[in-house]
């Protein structure tokens, strides 16, 4: 099984760029953030006639999330727990079966938290105390579990191109690495860095200052798999390639490879 994680960067700018790569990729699932759509607006009909069953969770102009998949829902739950007040669109979790048993996927878009010294970091930091909770739940159920998004963290130097430059913004500083490492330790495992190990591999460019033909990416695109799902990786790939297409998402997708079927 293939699931993949993109931050398309808006549905109407990328929709085009999103059927040509559903056609090409196929993924099983694909994990969608940054929609930018309300979800009754949403294209649906182009990407279900594609085989993929469609569940959204959105809000206007900002945020959003989205699962697709080629199985259908048997539960689907929108919201992160833990903060009713909380009307920001960044968090889908699926249910689907596989041969192995129940497969739960959640398509997350993290808090990117800029400026830090704005209420944005504290919702940041917040939302990812909110994230290890969930996590420490989910685990007990000792199921399988993939958490894929844009985490809007940066984890390693080895994950810039420039630590010094990135250092204390708010995807790269101490309070939000350790809270990183502390969801990390409730028993998940990074699934591109436990296929690869290789410096400097990115699946996020920015638009200005010529980053993209320089090189000068981050990595923060990230899949994390509970105990189960981590005994059935076979391989993860960030597919840069996509960055070169015609008014291309500043993300890549990257795809993860479960034994599931």
């Amino acid at each position: 099984m293939r699931i993949a994680t993109w931050n398309i960067n808006g549905i109407k700018a990328r929709h085009d760029n999103l059927l040509r790569w559903l056609e090409q990729e196929s993924p099983d699932v694909a994990c969608l953030q940054e929609i930018k759509s309300v979800d009754e607006n949403f294209p649906r009909k182009a990407i279900e006639d594609l085989g993929y069953h469609l569940e959204t969770h959105g809000q206007k102009s900002f945020n959003g999330v989205a699962l697709l998949s080629k199985k259908p829902f048997e539960e689907i739950n929108r919201r992160l727990p833990g903060d009713d007040s909380d009307e920001q669109a960044r968090f889908i979790e699926g249910i689907l079966s596989t041969d192995k048993g129940p497969l739960r996927v959640v398509s997350l878009y993290l808090p990117n938290g800029n400026p830090v010294g704005t209420e944005k970091y504290p919702y940041k930091l917040g939302w990812m105390r909110r994230l290890i909770e969930w996590s420490k739940q989910r685990l007990e159920l000792e199921e399988a579990f993939v958490l894929a998004g844009d985490y809007n963290v940066i984890p390693t130097a080895h994950d810039t191109h420039d630590h010094d430059a990135w250092w204390g913004d708010a995807l790269y500083r101490e309070e939000t690495l350790d809270l990183f490492r502390e969801l990390l330790a409730t028993g998940l495992t990074e699934a591109f860095r436990a296929c690869n190990d290789t410096p400097h591999l990115y699946s996020f460019w920015d638009y200005q200052a010529g980053a993209w033909p320089r090189n000068m990416g981050i990595r923060i695109d990230h899949h994390l798999l509970s105990p189960e799902a981590a005994d059935l990786l076979k391989g993860c790939e960030i597919l840069k390639d996509v960055r070169d297409w015609e008014k291309p998402s500043d993300h890549v997708p990257v795809m993860l490879t479960l034994d599931c079927e």
